[in-house]
This record gives C-alpha cells, structure tokens and sequence, in this order.
C-alpha cells in the first residue's frame, strides 16, 4: 500500500461498512426464523415420527380432499372422498390458530354433521392455520393442516 494513506475516515467507513453487513445479515436471518418458524410441534419427535408412514399411507387410501375457506366471519370446511362426494366423517377434531402464537388457538365445533362444515369465528386479518383430525367410520384418522388467508 505504498502511496495511500490509511486515514480516520477510511477507518470509520471500513468499520462501519463491517458493522453495517453485519447487521443486515443478522436481521434478515431474524426475520427468516420468526416468519417460517411453526412452533413447537410435537414433545418428542422421535415417538411422533414412529407412525408417520403408515398415518401417511392410511390418509392416502381414504383419499379425502379438503378445502377451508373464511368469509364473512364463517369458516367454512369442506371433505370430499375421492369420488368427489361427501366423505362420511364419523368425528371432527379442529383447531384454527396462528403458526407461531399458540394462545390464538382456537378449538372449532361445527354446527353440521356432514360436508360442508361451517363455524362462525371471527378472525383477525392475516395468515390462520387450519388444523384437522377427522375420523372415518372404520377409524382410519385422517390429518391435514390448511393455511386459511383473512383479507381486512
């Protein structure tokens, strides 16, 4: 570096220009963690992963198609088999909450026995997860999450 002179500007630029990528990367790294995170699923993942094939598998072959839509403050879930009918659900488990803020949890009872289940539950604006565990007559459990978008 023959011919330049290191100043105390450079110094100041080079420490923040440091400290600024820095920064940057740790909040963007921040940001990433809290919008994708889902919270604690299960207690212990290795008993929890013991069942996930064949619950996988027992889900397929029911071959139940479900849609959850909100409006107008009525949620509404439909199950179809996969003849595209009403699928004959003997018990529906529900839940609606928000991905990462468990105390917005909120349990659903449906006020029809059949397709297509309706809940009035007023919901904030923004992303919902909608959690189900509907047994069949045979008491094959099915589950499926849906993300359930609210327009304000």
């Amino acid at each position: 570096m023959a011919g330049r002179e290191l100043t105390g500007r450079k110094v100041l630029a080079i420490t923040l220009g440091f400290f600024g990528i820095v920064l940057a990367t740790n909040l963007t790294g921040a940001w990433f963690a809290v919008t994708t995170f889902p919270g604690l699923e299960v207690k212990n993942t290795y008993v929890a992963s013991q069942n996930f094939d064949d619950e996988l598998a027992a889900n397929a072959r029911l071959g139940w198609q479900v849609e959850g839509e909100y409006e107008a403050g009525v949620l509404t879930l439909t199950i179809l088999d996969a003849e595209g009918r009403p699928a004959p659900v003997a018990e529906i488990d529900a839940s609606i909450g928000r991905a990462t803020f468990a105390d917005a949890d909120v349990s659903l009872e449906f006020a029809q026995s059949e397709s297509p289940y309706r809940v009035e539950i007023p919901l904030a604006g923004g992303k919902w997860e909608l959690r189900l565990k509907a047994t069949a007559p045979d008491g094959t459990v099915f589950r499926q999450r849906h993300k359930i978008f609210v327009r304000r």
